[in-house]
Order: structure tokens, then sequence, then C-alpha cells
């Protein structure tokens, strides 16, 4: 998910307040995050009721640009991969 040659590569995390599993998601994947040079986009499904539908029992759900990546739980060495194969610098 790009804008152009400089953006810098979206990761999207589908959450909600109280998650554990989010929090830690969102830890594992935020150092690899900053050495990709890529953009954390937190989005809590309880603002949108389809997202609030899609996702109820499924938060976190993360994507690397407009590709799913996991549910759950993440793996900080294939997100690095995932990162990289998408364009971002890890």
């Amino acid at each position: 998910m790009f804008a152009g040659a400089h953006s810098k590569m979206i990761v999207t995390l589908y959450t909600r307040e109280g998650c554990h599993l989010c929090d830690e998601a969102k830890a594992t994947m935020l150092p690899v995050i900053a050495r990709a040079n890529a953009e954390l986009r937190e989005i809590d499904i309880d603002d949108d009721a389809d997202l609030r539908a899609m996702y109820n029992d499924s938060v976190p759900v993360i994507f690397v640009g407009a590709n799913f990546f996991s549910r759950y739980r993440i793996d900080a060495q294939k997100f690095a991969k995932a990162l990289q194969a998408a364009g971002g610098k890890s």
C-alpha cells in the first residue's frame, strides 16, 4: 500500500481496547516496523460496525500493505520477511 515512491509501507493492526493478544502482537511488531521504516496504523474494530462484524472474534488481524498477514499471534521473523517482501527494509 504505497502512495508514491517515497511512501512508507503501511502495516494495519485491527484491534480493540482490552485485547491482550492485540497488545502482544503490537509489542512484537513495533521493533520490526521501526527497523523497516514502515508505519503502523491501528484501527479499533469497535468504532465501525462493519469491521466489528468481520473481525469480532478474530483480533488482532494484521495486514502488510493490502495483504493479509496474520491473526491472533505473530512471529517476528515471519513478519520481518513479509515486510521485506512487500518493499520494506527489515
